[in-house]
C-alpha cells in the first residue's frame, strides 16, 4: 500500500511539473456559451505560477420572465501540448441567483461545484482563444441537477 501511494504521488508530481511554461499574468475577455440561460460571461484569469492560475467568471441574463446572475471561481492547471497550444483542467465552484417575474416560482439563490477541462491557443499577439467543458453540480430548489456548460473564450492578455 505504501508503494502504491508513493507511486501515485510521483506520477502526479511528474505530470504537474512536466511541460511547465510561462502563462500570461492577466487575461480578461468573454466566455461565450450557454448554460441555463447564462450565455455570455465576463472572464478574468490571474496567473499564480508558471503553470497554474485562477479564473473568475461573471454571467448575467435577463430573460422572458426572469433575471439572474452567476459568479464562478476556478483553480486551473495548464500544460503545453505543442507550440502555442495548451490544455488545462481545474476545479472550483460558485453561486448565483434567479429572480422570477411570475409568482409561480420563488426567487432563488443557489450554490454549485464545478470542474473544468479545455484547450487553448496562445497567439503571438496578446490574444488567447479557448474551448472548454465545465460540468456543474447545483445545490438549490430550482437548480438542483448536473449541468454541462461548453463555451468559447476570447481573452486579451496583459
Amino acid at each position: 500500500m505504501k508503494k502504491l501511494i508513493l507511486t501515485t504521488f510521483a506520477v502526479f508530481a511528474g505530470f504537474t511539473f512536466m511541460n511547465a511554461q510561462e502563462i500570461a499574468d492577466n487575461a480578461i475577455g468573454l466566455r461565450l456559451g450557454d448554460s441555463d440561460g447564462f450565455g455570455a460571461e465576463i472572464s478574468y484569469q490571474r496567473a499564480l505560477g508558471d503553470n497554474n492560475r485562477l479564473e473568475a467568471d461573471l454571467g448575467w441574463r435577463s430573460g422572458n420572465g426572469y433575471d439572474g446572475f452567476k459568479l464562478t471561481g476556478l483553480y486551473q492547471w495548464v500544460w503545453q501540448l505543442d507550440g502555442n497550444f495548451n490544455w488545462y483542467a481545474g476545479a472550483g465552484g460558485g453561486f448565483g441567483s434567479y429572480s422570477f417575474d411570475d409568482n409561480d416560482f420563488d426567487d432563488e439563490t443557489f450554490f454549485f461545484v464545478a470542474g473544468d477541462i479545455g484547450i487553448e491557443y496562445n497567439f503571438d499577439i496578446p490574444l488567447l482563444i479557448s474551448l472548454d467543458f465545465r460540468p456543474e453540480l447545483g445545490f438549490g430548489d430550482f437548480r438542483d441537477d448536473v449541468d454541462f456548460d461548453i463555451a468559447l473564450g476570447i481573452r486579451y492578455q496583459f
